[in-house]
């Protein structure tokens, strides 16, 4: 799947309250989620991912996010390749948090 096909949203189309029947799932490290993630947000890190698939439930719409959004598009990618109802949040953390968006540690 190319960059430009990975299903993608912006902040502007997440509500400022993330609805209960819409799950954030967090890839990146440890050490990141520490430092501040969405309330409410699951964490898989990217790495754990293969193994650690069977928590997610693939009819669950589901948002990817990291820092930046370079790995949660290749997660987006493959898990959309899995039949998951994904998509990449283009921009990560770092659009979250310019966006005035609230983080928790």
């Amino acid at each position: 799947m190319s960059p430009e096909s990975v299903p993608t949203t912006t902040i502007n189309d997440i509500p400022d309250v993330i609805p209960g029947d819409l799950v954030v799932l967090d890839v990146r490290e440890q050490h990141e989620w520490d430092a501040g993630h969405i309330d409410g947000a699951v964490h898989i890190p990217m790495s754990q991912l293969q193994n650690r698939v069977g928590e997610l439930d693939p009819a669950t719409p589901t948002i990817v996010v990291c820092h930046m959004g370079g790995r949660s598009a290749r997660v987006t990618s493959w898990l959309h390749a899995q039949g998951h109802d994904v998509v990449n949040l283009a921009g990560g953390m770092e659009m979250w948090e310019a966006a005035g968006r609230p983080t928790v540690s």
